[in-house]
């Protein structure tokens, strides 16, 4: 067992990074930078202008936004500037009515928003939103982590300054993990200590039961769910397991109003991490201990993957969180540590390369990739089968081999992120 020390910082960081989502995190993470600027300036503004990083813009360019029937960022805006409350940081504009969406659709057609990419930054999320009204005029910037707010300033008085280089309050640096400190941490921690994550069981399955009375995105759950589909992929674990993950994605990336348990930051990894772990547990009658653990696992993995890959990347995020579900499901098939790692080695031999191409109701589609190539690698290791080091990218070592993984996220496919972007900017109209 884990010291407890190593355990309370632990606790800390899995308590920062699993947390309740309304929407696509990368237009809420906008809409709450707006919300803060508002608030800063104590008005609703006559300008807004949102100065963005490509990656953050990337996601946020066609995904649905709750409880509105629009995609992107202008209405997202909007709102967090009529509506939106900071304190309720990624539930920003959960006090949304129909007054209020109405109010915020004159304000996208009046033309008060102006949306541009910020030059010369290194940081991958990064959100600036300057708002005017007369000659008042605030600032509000957030950076690094979807909530983090690092600068604040109104008519030239700084409130707030934690730039690099800045005079600003020395915060703890989260703990760096390794695969074995997640398994110890997971598995053998006082049960008392986890119970909390099953809150992620709550909200992600609640979201896709939810998902079912509406028609959102590709509707690839409900799709799952129809008789055609047991026809081909059976009435199964298997396809339970795709149809509750997909139609909790379906309707996060739709707009539909459904708060979710995110994970470091984006939803669907929130959903991925949790529900193909949840359904398994429930239809393999693992005890409610052994469910605890392995959605611990699950949710720690890929907090661990995402430490050196980054918040936002080139590489889809559902390639982190199918890797952390297929360590709670070998686990709760009865795996131990090994079986664990040779799990992490199957899935990177397989999904590396995966890019993203934003937040949209596609998503789906690349959870379910996830998802069925998970159950597979857990499946193959509790068989004794594991992709070796002699094959690819993967090392003797499961920490070297998830290196690896995320060095050609992070660094390897940068060109292929400013592609990306460049070819989603640049489609010819419909």
């Amino acid at each position: 067992m884990l010291d407890n020390n190593i355990r309370k910082q632990i606790l800390s960081l899995i308590n920062k990074e699993v947390v309740p989502a309304v929407g696509c995190t990368e237009p809420m993470a906008v809409s709450l930078c707006t919300a803060r600027a508002k608030e800063i300036l104590n008005v609703i503004p006559e300008k807004i202008t949102v100065s963005l990083s490509a990656n953050i813009l990337k996601n946020a360019m066609g995904v649905g936004i709750p409880g509105t029937d629009m995609i992107g960022l202008p209405i997202a805006i909007a709102l967090g500037a009529i509506i939106g409350k900071s304190k309720y940081k990624l539930e920003v504009i959960k006090d949304l009515s129909s007054e209020s969406l109405e109010m915020g659709k004159k304000y996208v057609c009046e033309k008060h928003i102006d949306i541009n990419l910020k030059p010369n930054i290194t940081e991958k999320l990064y959100i600036e939103v300057v708002c005017q009204s007369g000659k008042n005029k605030s600032t509000a910037i957030i950076s690094g982590a979807h909530t983090n707010f690092i600068y604040e300033e109104l008519n030239g008085d700084i409130l707030l300054d934690k730039r690099k280089g800045a005079d600003c309050d020395n915060e703890e640096t989260d703990i760096s993990l390794n695969m074995q400190m997640v398994w110890d941490f997971a598995i053998t921690s006082p049960i008392e200590e986890l119970k909390f994550i099953l809150k992620t069981k709550e909200y992600n399955l609640k979201a896709a039961q939810e998902s079912l009375k509406g028609n959102y995105g590709h509707c690839l759950g409900k799709t799952m769910d129809r008789p055609l589909s047991h026809g081909i992929f059976g009435n199964s674990i298997f396809s339970h397991i795709i149809a509750k993950t997909a139609s909790a994605c379906d309707a996060r990336m739709g707009g539909a109003m459904i708060p979710v348990m995110s994970n470091s930051g984006s939803g669907n990894q929130g959903i991925c991490a949790t529900n193909p772990v949840a359904v398994y547990a429930e239809e393999n009658e693992n005890t409610e201990e052994e469910l605890i653990r392995g959605l611990m696992l699950s949710h720690l993995s890929a907090i661990y993957i995402k430490q050196s890959l980054g918040k936002l990347s080139a590489l889809c995020g559902c390639v982190v969180a199918s890797i952390g579900s297929s360590c709670g499901i070998t686990y709760l098939m009865g795996g131990d540590y090994k079986d664990v790692c040779h799990a992490v080695k199957n899935m990177i031999a397989n999904l590396t390369g995966m890019i993203c191409d934003g937040a949209k109701p596609s998503c789906s589609l690349k959870i379910c990739s996830g998802v069925s190539t998970a159950l597979l690698s857990a499946l193959l290791a509790r068989e004794g089968k594991h992709v070796t080091s002699a094959e690819g990218i993967i090392d003797h070592d499961v920490d070297q081999s998830i290196h690896n993984l995320t060095s050609i996220g992070k660094e390897a496919m940068c060109s292929t992120d400013d592609m990306v972007l460049e070819i989603m900017t640049h489609k010819t109209p419909c």
